[in-house]
């Protein structure tokens, strides 16, 4: 039974240009997934509209979207499109125990100190989401036996769909991230926390996203996210590229 990558590319009418380096993203996925027979699985459809859902929260509904198409799997990574793989990374299948597997959130810690602070006073008072438990959800890895925990964050988007879009629009602290965090707590998920090389987020902040490429040299999945002057999205596309020239000879 093959393990699955799952992967969301949808573009945005409000932000045209977001999807431009994300060919970069599948293409490592890719790579990496047939010499590692593991089957990448590509969202380019929306199941709601914009104004509705985000793409980030199109992730959520991968398990209906296997068992529609058929797909039987092991275990199923979740990865953001602004992510590259290293190809000659091993297989973080293996560390999972089977369990919920996330890396912690590295960057900044004001960023989400606001994020646990505004999704608590407005959707979930009466839950804590610990600092150094908060998870970034870039990279995650889960199984069957999460199916019904996604279809409760489903359900619970669906139903309060108008405030957690007024709190992406009035906060700025994330979208499906902070949902799923605080979800993981509140539903006691066993969590496996993974470390920093299997989700380099905020490589700018931590001062390996440079000319060296030096974030290569010291991990397997490649984060591109919170870079400075990133207007319409071509600092992220030009180190994606950068990236994938490196790594690949492309």
């Amino acid at each position: 039974m093959k393990n699955v990558v799952f992967i969301v590319n949808l573009p945005e009418t409000k932000k045209v240009n977001r999807n431009k380096p994300y060919q970069f993203s599948i293409n490592s996925w890719k790579r990496w997934c047939d010499k590692n027979d593991t089957e990448l699985v590509v969202l380019e459809e929306r199941i709601y509209p914009e104004n509705v859902m985000n793409a980030n929260w199109h992730k959520l509904f991968v398990f209906q979207l296997l068992e529609e198409s058929g797909i039987n799997y092991d275990q199923i990574l979740i990865a953001d499109a602004d992510t590259i793989i290293h190809p000659q990374s091993p297989s973080p299948f293996d560390l999972t125990d089977h369990k919920f597997s996330v890396v912690p959130s590295y960057g900044s810690f004001d960023w989400v100190c606001r994020s646990i602070e505004n999704y608590k006073k407005h959707l979930f008072p009466n839950i804590d989401v610990p600092l150094w438990e908060y998870f970034n959800s870039g990279v995650i890895i889960c199984n069957k036996k999460h199916k019904e925990f996604y279809d409760k964050i489903i359900n619970f988007y669906l139903e309060n769909t108008e405030i957690i879009i007024n709190l992406q629009n009035t906060f700025g602290v994330g979208t499906d991230q902070p949902v799923l965090n605080f979800f993981v707590q509140k539903e006691n998920i066993d969590t496996k926390f993974l470390p920093y090389e299997w989700n380099m987020q905020d490589m700018s902040r931590t001062e390996i996203l440079n000319n060296e490429l030096t974030f290569t040299k010291i991990g397997w999945i490649y984060h591109f996210n919170g870079i400075p002057n990133n207007d319409d999205n071509n600092a992220c596309y030009q180190w994606m590229q950068e990236t994938n020239r490196t790594l690949n000879g492309i």
